[in-house]
């Protein structure tokens, strides 16, 4: 085994974080700006690219560290290391509401695909790299453009989505029809594409877009029930328009229930 062999302990249930327990000189990598708490024996270190390879050449850290910055995602990483004498805690947490989602990558094939932003943390000696969509169609329209994250070893990693995730099991020529967002990841094996959605009626007021991701098997397949892309719309929607003034939130009263609760003096 490659990568280095840790415990951990998904806590919560809608604002999910993972504890993860390191042994005398572990090291778990994870995203800048994920940690929650750690033990005062452990040690971070930032480190340029994804810290998969510690005898690296600078060079190729730099080449490492360029292919995460097309996937959205910073230069660094950030290393945390056990360096006490006993095992000792270190806690990540996910940036919005969802679920945290634990894959043994040995047991995937030793590669998973996911959407951009999914990963959290992996075990030292997981590789963070990109993954071009060679379909044009799947690159301009299904959602995470053409490039994806690609995470590969034989350890723990960790990815975080919104709401809640389904797994599904796909059979050999088994097709799967998801919105594109709603995509969170899928093993080596699995076949993606888009597929228009057909019908004048389903493509103006349908509210799905215009096409759909489909994955065919065999493998395995992530689905999260609310992509962030949605949450924000809502957020957004919701917001204070221009002269601080909120929406009614379904009050049938609307504006003038502003004026009831005082909101509007």
């Amino acid at each position: 085994m490659n990568t280095h062999e840790i415990d951990f302990k998904i806590i919560g249930e809608e604002m999910q974080c993972v504890e993860i327990e390191l042994d005398p000189r572990e090291t778990v990598i994870a995203e800048a700006g994920s940690l929650m708490m750690m033990s005062d024996e452990i040690q971070m270190q930032t480190v340029l690219g994804d810290g998969s390879e510690a005898t690296q050449s600078f060079m190729g850290k730099i080449f490492s560290a360029g292919k995460r910055v097309l996937t959205g995602e910073s230069l660094f990483m950030t290393a945390y290391t056990n360096h006490g004498s006993r095992k000792h805690q270190v806690t990540f947490a996910s940036p919005y509401p969802g679920k945290v989602l634990a894959m043994d990558l040995s047991e995937l094939g030793e590669r998973v695909i996911c959407q951009k932003d999914a990963f959290l943390c992996a075990a030292q000696g997981t590789s963070i790299g990109i993954e071009f969509q060679k379909r044009i169609g799947a690159g301009l329209f299904g959602g995470e453009g053409f490039i994806m994250q690609k995470l590969e070893g034989d350890g723990m990693a960790f990815v975080h989505a919104g709401g809640t995730i389904l797994e599904r099991k796909l059979e050999a020529g088994e097709l799967l029809k998801v919105d594109t967002g709603c995509i969170v990841a899928f093993t080596k094996d699995i076949d993606y594409d888009i597929q228009f959605v057909g019908g004048i009626r389903n493509t103006i007021f349908g509210g799905e877009g215009l096409f759909f991701g489909a994955l065919r098997g065999p493998g395995t397949v992530w689905i999260q029930s609310l992509p962030f892309s949605r949450l924000a719309d809502r957020i957004i929607s919701s917001a204070p328009k221009m002269g601080g003034k909120r929406k009614g939130e379904g009050s049938i009263l609307g504006g003038i229930g502003g004026l009831m609760d005082g909101d509007n003096f």
